[in-house]
């Protein structure tokens, strides 16, 4: 396994070990020991598991309370990933990191707790796969909106399929600190 670092402290782009054959293929998508030397020493709690077609855009998701890391990966299909730093004090807040995640690549994106997290489809569907280092807690969840002009993310799409919740994102500079996690 490769482990690349971003420009944000704990976001990394993990390249697991594939093995393959005129079959087909075997990787390893998480081993604790291993991830636990190179990626991250947080216990995973939950998987979840997402399918959306083409063009939809989840995110910026964060919790405000228990807040999750994540471990995530596409098992069919193809998204742009990103994390955002939106801890309070950090001397990267506002900044984020994406990559392209996509069965082909079989890259994975770690993104700590205290990150925004959004990503969107850009095949026609995409089986998303996701660990998470706390659970989920709907009443604590805040969205940054998709398309701040503030952060200039370049999403591939400027017409997202959102949620309601989504279309009603806040602008990072507009959400009150004690909202935020602090650095």
């Amino acid at each position: 396994m490769q482990v690349h670092k971003t420009d944000l402290p704990g976001v990394v782009i993990v390249e697991p070990k594939v093995f393959g054959d005129e079959r087909g293929f075997f990787m390893e998508t998480w081993n604790q020991a291993r991830y636990a030397e190179m990626v991250t020493a947080d216990a995973f709690v939950q998987d979840n598991v997402s399918f959306s077609r083409k063009g939809v855009l989840r995110g910026l998701h964060f919790q405000k309370i228990n807040p999750q890391g994540k471990l995530v990966y596409v098992l069919q299909g193809e998204v742009f990933d990103v994390a955002l730093d939106i801890r309070v004090g950090s001397p990267t807040f506002g900044q984020w990191a994406s990559v392209v995640l996509s069965a082909e690549n079989k890259r994975q994106f770690f993104i700590p707790a205290g990150f925004a997290h959004g990503f969107c489809v850009t095949s026609e569907t995409a089986l998303f796969a996701y660990k998470c280092t706390d659970k989920y807690n709907p009443q604590a969840e805040g969205s940054v909106l998709w398309n701040d002009p503030d952060l200039n993310i370049p999403w591939p799409t400027d017409a997202p399929e959102l949620s309601a919740k989504d279309e009603k994102g806040t602008k990072l500079a507009d959400f009150s600190v004690e909202l935020l996690p602090h650095y």
